[in-house]
């Protein structure tokens, strides 16, 4: 970890002119970066291997533009809710109609992927990012309050997501990073592991059709290891793990072919795996990488069959993500 330097640097400023703050952390076994815009997991560096095992940028323009979703921590509403509207507590909620003007997608421009959050704490081996969203902005009712730490332990980085609120809301946050463990082109060739029985197929909006269909009905299954490929496995589903959020569990495994392997585990219900068709970095291909997302069931909200993401006044909403990562 001796070539990276650990600490605070600056990374540019917004198009608005705000500072941009990039912070290294970690010791023996792991080394990431995070940035302040976004709550970005903006680079993972495994012990003895010189890549980035996610997909970044040094340049903050790419982050405000077409790399917008890529290593954000997505809220207050992750993923789809479909025909932008739902009803909470009794409330009509009419929300930004981002997705071809049809769909409400990642919480439209009041998504936190677009903010620049307070670094609350940080030392070697930590950082706290926070963020308040006031009530009413882009449909979504409560004066919420948002803490991020991230904390590395060895070769694993794990992600605590604390939500509160003033007023009933729906709450679901994701961290959106796109992964190759191989620094290759594509992720073509890695192999993945899933431990899910169930699956949310979708309409051609990309917004769940309501049914909860078993992985065997269509090629979805993968409770055991399958090699994945562009163009032969297209993802943008949700994989359904649990009916409600549950104790930490190990969930998902993707493997590279250079021996590198990455361990999810979540208290979330679900977990989203996109194939990055559209996520292009600039001056790169598509399907550079596989988009892997723990959060609660898209479109809960208009879904009365799919897991509740309200969070209640007095209640507090947490989320415990973990990635580990090794050879062999």
């Amino acid at each position: 970890m001796t070539e990276r330097q650990l600490g605070i640097a600056p990374f540019g400023r917004t198009s608005a002119g705000e500072p941009v703050q990039q912070v290294t952390i970690g010791r023996d076994g792991l080394c990431v970066s995070l940035l302040t815009f976004g709550a970005v997991l903006h680079g993972v560096w495994l012990e003895g291997t010189a890549r980035n095992l996610t997909l970044g940028s040094d340049r903050l323009s790419d982050y405000e533009g077409a790399m917008c979703y890529h290593g954000a921590l997505v809220g207050p509403v992750v993923n789809r809710i479909s025909h932008a509207r739902t009803r909470i507590a009794g409330q009509d909620l009419r929300l930004e109609a981002n997705q071809d003007g049809r769909h409400c997608l990642h919480s439209g421009s009041a998504g936190t992927y677009r903010k620049v959050w307070h670094l609350a704490e940080v030392t070697e081996e930590s950082l706290r990012l926070e963020l308040d969203l006031p009530d009413g902005e882009g449909g979504f009712p409560g004066n919420r309050r948002v803490a991020a730490t991230y904390r590395v332990e060895g070769a694993s980085l794990h992600l605590h997501v604390h939500v509160t609120t003033d007023r009933a809301t729906p709450v679901n946050f994701a961290n959106h990073s796109y992964w190759n463990l191989d620094g290759s082109e594509s992720w073509a060739g890695h192999r993945l592991w899933i431990d899910a029985d169930r699956y949310l197929p979708t309409t051609p909006d990309f917004t769940p059709t309501g049914e909860i269909r078993p992985v065997t009905q269509d090629d979805m299954d993968f409770r055991k290891p399958r090699r994945i490929e562009p163009g032969v496995n297209h993802f943008d589903n949700n994989f359904c793990l649990s009916d409600h959020r549950a104790p930490l569990r190990e969930v998902l495994r993707l493997n590279g072919q250079s021996g590198i392997g990455m361990t999810v585990s979540t208290t979330e219900p679900g977990i989203q795996v996109y194939d990055g068709r559209n996520a292009i970095r600039p001056g790169r291909s598509p399907h550079e990488g596989l988009a892997i997302e723990a959060q609660a069931w898209p479109d809960a909200p208009n879904q009365p069959g799919f897991p509740s993401i309200l969070l209640e006044t007095g209640e507090t909403y947490m989320q415990h993500t973990v990635w580990r990562f090794g050879r062999g």
